[in-house]
């Protein structure tokens, strides 16, 4: 039994189990009924989402790393890491990291973000944080 880390909207792998969305939007046209179905997300769970405004810090880091900025993107990312950090930081999201870090030594789920790339998503955060905790993460 694990947690893994992936992309919603791809395939699942064998064993995943439950896939929990930590996405701040739903997926863009499709219906409610079909999340599943199509292999987004069994459950909504934004609260492990960053807030609005760190996603456009996000955003923009990851458009100047596109762009070969390096230094001022590594910079701003550094920077969301740091406040993304400390929005999980409060109680509840401590708790509900606590509590999926606790899951993984005995169920399968994963949980996953839109993003094509994890290093550049804050699936990579939420996977460090996990692990801190002592969750079992699947590679």
């Amino acid at each position: 039994m694990s947690v893994r880390i992936v992309q919603l909207g791809t395939a699942r792998l064998k064993d995943e189990g439950l896939r929990i969305g930590t996405v701040r939007r739903p997926p863009r046209g499709v219906p409610k009924a079909e999340f599943a179905s199509r292999n987004y997300y069994d459950v909504w769970y934004p609260e492990l989402s960053p807030e609005p405004d760190l996603m456009t810090l996000a955003q923009e880091a990851v458009k100047l790393f596109a762009d070969g900025q390096e230094a001022e993107a590594t910079k701003l990312w550094a920077q969301f890491d740091k406040q993304f950090r400390k929005q999980l930081a409060d109680a509840a999201s401590s708790r509900t990291l606590d509590l999926l870090a606790a899951l993984s030594q005995t169920a399968a789920f994963s949980i996953g973000c839109y993003c094509d790339e994890e290093r550049r998503c804050h699936r990579s955060i939420l996977r460090s944080l996990l692990k801190e905790r002592g969750a079992l993460i699947a590679e």
